[in-house]
């Protein structure tokens, strides 16, 4: 996908710049940025802050080799075993998906000696904003809204035919730039979903951002797969109409009750699919709620925008829109294009995702895995096969 063959692609955006946060030399090899060390020299210079999570600091800087700008996260995964398992499987996911609206890894650093091995930095290609700050500062136009849209689904289409689930679409795993290109980011949380294999009771750790979270998460706990990735896609396609979260909960019963207050409670036959005996009985006990028209909540949208969030928001994951099918839709017509939605050429396997190990184990993956990854950049044969 082309953004400057396309004439129907909106307006860029503006993007605020970030002030500089550094201005020491631009040749040490290591550099301390807010109490961090980053040794990534002498190939990468020029550091300055972006932002950082849970998991790790986000850089920019300079690459001496392709004279460009890159984004550089830091990762200090082993002291916990939880960090151990999300670093090996974004790396491993990430190393191995190739789409233009999927981040990439460019390079990877880290100590050449295993027992020295404390940090894991990923290089990627360096994106100017997020989705989240991005409708933080300013309204988008429902020309913007849809070309975003097309091309989150454009990607999760990709990520869902390699068999992943990333499991926390939210505005700020969404990277942006000026020519308004998108690149779903952040596969820390990411699971795989082989349908060769049945993974009831096996995805049960916490997953999204809550108010992200797909109803069937909070109720069945287990057994959930793909539509949970479309519940979140309607959830940040209403936060684009309008600027604000669709359902901000302030804690798991808040967020029940904000989801119910706008789709309706549940009728017989999907209250059935909630395999959560305790949780079918609680909904079951609320007060009956009636569906509210998107078109009160977004009385400036396009009804064929508000059509497909209906499809995306509802409550049973399997009467919700797929992404096929939601790539469709009349919303997207102008954008559709079934030969330009690249699918993967090898999907992972739940072998893939063999993981539940202590950290000594862990982290000898990990040398592995950041082992072949290197390796395969050094000879340009991105990506690598599951």
């Amino acid at each position: 996908m082309s953004v400057t063959t396309s004439p129907t692609v909106p307006a860029s955006i503006i993007i605020e710049k970030e002030p500089d946060s550094m201005t020491d030399d631009h040749i040490s090899t290591c550099k301390l940025i807010k109490d961090q060390l980053f040794e990534v020299g002498p190939r990468y210079t020029d550091l300055k802050y972006i932002g950082e999570g849970a998991y790790g600091m986000v850089v920019s800087g300079y690459d001496s080799q392709t004279c460009q700008r890159v984004a550089i996260k830091k990762l200090s995964p082993f002291e916990h075993q939880c960090f151990c398992q999300r670093t090996l499987r974004e790396i491993k996911i990430l190393a191995r998906l190739k789409h233009e609206n999927v981040i990439n890894i460019q390079d990877i650093i880290r100590s050449n000696v295993f027992d020295q091995m404390k940090d894991i930095y990923l290089v990627q290609q360096l994106m100017e904003c997020d989705m989240y700050k991005l409708i933080k500062h300013q309204k988008l136009s429902s020309e913007h809204v849809c070309y975003f849209l097309y091309q989150i689904l454009r990607g999760l289409k990709y990520i869902h035919s390699a068999n992943v689930l990333h499991r926390d679409l939210k505005p700020s795993n969404l990277l942006l730039n000026t020519n308004c290109d998108l690149k779903i980011c952040d596969f820390g949380l990411a699971r795989i979903a082989d349908p060769s294999c049945d993974h009831s009771g096996v995805l049960t750790e916490y997953v999204a951002t809550r108010w992200y979270r797909a109803p069937e998460i909070m109720l069945n706990a287990r057994g959930y797969n793909k539509p949970i990735d479309l519940w979140s896609v309607g959830c940040i396609l209403g936060e684009m109409l309008n600027g604000k979260p669709l359902f901000p909960g302030k804690h798991y019963i808040d967020q029940l009750n904000l989801i119910l207050n706008v789709i309706g409670s549940p009728d017989e036959h999907d209250l059935a699919s909630i395999v959560n005996e305790k949780a079918r009985n609680y909904i079951a006990s609320l007060k009956a709620r009636h569906k509210q028209p998107f078109s009160r909540i977004y009385p400036d949208a396009d009804s064929n925008a508000l059509d497909l969030l209906d499809h995306l928001l509802t409550f049973n994951p399997n009467k919700r829109i797929d992404v096929s099918e939601a790539l469709a839709h009349p919303y997207l017509k102008q954008y559709y294009d079934p030969n330009d939605e690249p699918t993967a050429i090898h999907p992972f396997t739940v072998e893939m995702e063999m993981d539940d190990f202590p950290i000594p184990k862990l982290k000898q993956l990990i040398w592995n895995e950041t082992q072949l990854i290197k390796e395969h950049i050094l000879f340009q044969k991105m990506p690598i096969k599951p």
